[in-house]
């Protein structure tokens, strides 16, 4: 799929996925485009792993309520990072945060590009020491934290996509100006 289809066509998949196993290479192909992404200073923070063990997706999954895309997903990518953070050497700040978001940006564009479809789980982590747990089950020590869960199927059938506000709405060359009620 092109980069601008595949960026149109994305989208957040709630719904179950097909019994269909995604094979190996798929994932490494998905992952290595979060690990292509940019990072601050280079530091790359963002670390993952790739959870498609059966004992090991029906543990994760046992941390949630069964929503269709966590209970029918058939493997997870889990984006984490060191609590620890890495300032860049001239700056007092560190980019853990924007690292993970664009190497999950990458990762949900190839996700789509390849035929599946996925989720950006994020909130739900921080209920319930859901994190933690998840953390707990794929050995990670308390050191680092599962930042971004994204679960990967097969959809069984296309799922609603959201209205976007027109460009007009939100786009303005070289000034800020008051939108024009329509």
């Amino acid at each position: 799929m092109e980069l601008f289809e595949a960026i149109k066509q994305r989208y957040s998949y709630r719904g179950a996925y097909r019994q269909t196993a995604v094979p190996e290479e798929d994932l490494r192909k998905i992952v290595q485009a979060g690990l292509d992404a940019p990072t601050g200073k280079n530091l790359q923070t963002t670390q993952f792993i790739i959870i498609n063990d059966p004992e090991t997706l029906t543990r994760v999954k046992a941390v949630f309520s069964g929503q269709p895309f966590i209970a029918t997903a058939q493997a997870f990518i889990a984006a984490f990072y060191d609590l620890a953070e890495q300032a860049a050497s001239e700056y007092p700040y560190t980019f853990e945060v924007e690292d993970t978001s664009a190497a999950v940006q990458n990762i949900l564009l190839a996700i789509t590009g390849l035929g599946y479809a996925s989720v950006w789980l994020d909130g739900v982590l921080r209920n319930e020491q859901r994190a933690e747990k998840i953390g707990e089950v794929l050995g990670l020590p308390a050191s680092k934290k599962v930042r971004i869960l994204l679960p990967v199927g097969v959809p069984i059938e296309e799922g609603p996509r959201k209205q976007k506000q027109t460009f007009g709405e939100r786009v303005w060359f070289n000034t800020w100006t008051q939108p024009v009620k329509q």
